[in-house]
């Protein structure tokens, strides 16, 4: 049987997905799990359990070749990628050490702060490309280090969420070369750099750092364990993708083999991303986002990323929902209610007030980084109605993509969009108008997968190099070209510099609520840290 098949695995925090695809890019079926994380009353400690994520894998994995019966004989390579940050501890034995720390786990953001205010944060920025930030792997560290010591002593290797994975499937303890590099590496050699290690004072952890494998070179057979557990035969390549907000902006159209593209991923946190040659790209002053490898040689991709994305939009989902059901209506269901507010959306007076989005309780870390950074209504009246508040929830969303791509090295010819926000006609317009570009959907459902899977078709040789795969997979799928509203647009740069400016007057407000909000025992504590913010 002709091995023509290449799968998408995308372990997400909160969906597991699978999908199988031809060698064209054409997707055959696709099979997706919950995943299921606990986060504690207060949101600072967000975890999740490395076995059942492991289960259900490869649960995910077996609804796939139920919907495609052939999957086992056809399979020419498995691409893994998954959820970026977070710290998934191991021992000597392949055991969990610990629940794993996630993304959204906001512990470490004290240990941020001081490396920030030593001036430790901005120099490891310099090296590493990445502004330190409570969701990576390097803070959390630290504050294992010192609240947990025995944890680490305990644990042989520290991976992230889809370096468990492949280990699971193959036993060999890797990371790619963007996770690796962005927590403790140099981002121009694209290796661990001792220097980012003695900035943290984690010289003694090297030992928890695995290899770093460059999955469009390499790859391991699949193990025959693992294989009874997923049902594909025992050695089918294997191959360690990059961090999935690479993948899925590889699948999103991030790699124009001619022209600069630009590549926003409008889901629960807004990613904003451009590529470059690698000797053009400087990292963002003050130290802020992430530069990473790019599967292409000589490419660097710039980002930022709003900590809070379309979970604006639920918020404001949410409450529509619960007015109605207060008026004696039956709550609109959640489909039929975004595309009302669509129509709402476009139809309302433009800027008529100001929001900045931080909604998530987690805080902001594109294009800065503030654990108390909360969402602000500014210029509110009782001449806003709904559907000018919510296209000013709309606008602000396009406004904190701006702000990022404004922190970044290349100017892009236009950007592309995916995940859940790009569904939206009225965002895809706002945000060309605020971005003065133009704006394309990626029409493919599932960009993370598709893009995991095109590294993993060129490192077995499926694929010739990734400007075949690219246009192969991901221009076909490229939707209309929305230009900018040149009238819009010139109102929109007045209000950008507004919302900036109110952005920037903030931080010493947002520590002053924190101090407000902080519990008994640390109220002492968070009113320092609130005048030290207003000095």
């Amino acid at each position: 049987m002709a091995r023509d098949l290449l799968i998408g695995l995308d372990a997400g925090t909160s969906m597991i997905k699978a999908v199988a695809f031809d060698l064209a890019g054409r997707q055959l079926a696709a099979a997706a799990t919950p995943n299921a994380y606990r986060r504690d009353p207060g949101g600072r400690i967000v975890e999740q359990d490395l076995e059942e994520t492991w289960e259900r894998t490869a649960r995910t994995l077996g609804q796939l070749a139920e919907a495609l019966p052939d999957l086992a004989g056809r399979t020419a390579a498995l691409g893994v990628t998954g959820q970026g940050d977070g710290t998934w501890l191991i021992d000597a034995a392949g055991r969990p050490v610990a629940p794993a720390w996630l993304w959204l786990d906001t512990r470490a953001a004290p240990v941020v702060e001081e490396l920030a205010a030593s001036g430790a944060r901005a120099a490891l920025g310099r090296l590493t490309g990445c502004g330190l930030n409570a969701s990576n792997q390097s803070g959390q560290l630290v504050w294992l280090k010192r609240h947990r010591p025995e944890l680490l002593e305990r644990a042989a290797t520290a991976f992230h969420c889809k370096d468990w994975l492949y280990f699971r499937m193959t036993g060999r303890r890797a990371t790619d070369p963007t996770e690796g590099v962005f927590t403790f590496g140099d981002w121009r050699r694209r290796g661990y750099a001792a220097e980012a290690l003695a900035l943290l004072g984690l010289e003694a952890e090297r030992r928890l750092l695995p290899e770093i494998l460059d999955g469009t070179r390499a790859h391991d057979p699949l193990a025959a364990e693992a294989a009874a557990a997923l049902g594909l035969p025992a050695g089918t390549p294997v191959v360690l993708g990059y961090v999935d907000v690479i993948c899925s902006a590889l699948g999103g159209g991030l790699h124009a083999p001619e022209g600069r593209a630009a590549v926003s991923l409008l889901g629960s946190t807004g990613m904003h991303m451009t590529l470059g040659p690698s000797e053009a790209i400087r990292p963002a002053e003050p130290a802020n986002g992430y530069l990473m490898a790019f599967p292409v040689p000589g490419r660097t991709a710039q980002m930022q990323s709003n900590m809070a994305g379309t979970l604006n939009i639920d918020w404001l989902v949410g409450l529509v929902g619960e007015a109605a059901a207060l008026a004696g209506g039956a709550e609109p269901a959640t489909p039929e209610l975004l595309a009302a507010l669509d129509g709402r959306v476009l139809a309302a007076r433009p800027g008529a007030a100001l929001y900045h989005p931080y909604i998530d309780r987690a805080g902001e870390r594109g294009p800065f980084f503030d654990a108390r950074a909360r969402a602000q209504f500014f210029g509110l009246s009782n001449a806003v109605g709904l559907g000018e508040l919510a296209r000013t929830v709309y606008e602000g969303l396009c406004f904190a993509a701006r702000d990022c791509y404004d922190a970044m090295s290349c100017r892009p010819d236009e950007v592309r969009v995916a995940g859940g926000g790009a569904r939206s006609r009225a965002l895809r317009g706002l945000l060309a108008s605020v971005l003065g570009l133009p704006v394309r959907e990626s029409l493919r459902e599932e960009q993370g997968a598709a893009g995991v899977a095109m590294i993993a078709g060129v490192a077995v040789g499926a694929l010739a190099d990734m400007d075949e795969a690219c246009r192969r997979w991901v221009e076909p799928a490229l939707g209309e070209r929305l230009l900018p509203d040149p009238a819009l647009a010139a109102r929109y740069d007045g209000l950008y510099a507004l919302y900036r400016e109110l952005r920037a007057a903030a931080p010493p407000h947002w520590a002053a609520l924190a101090a407000l909000d902080a519990a008994p025992e640390n109220r002492q504590e968070a009113r320092s840290a609130a005048k030290e913010a207003a000095s």
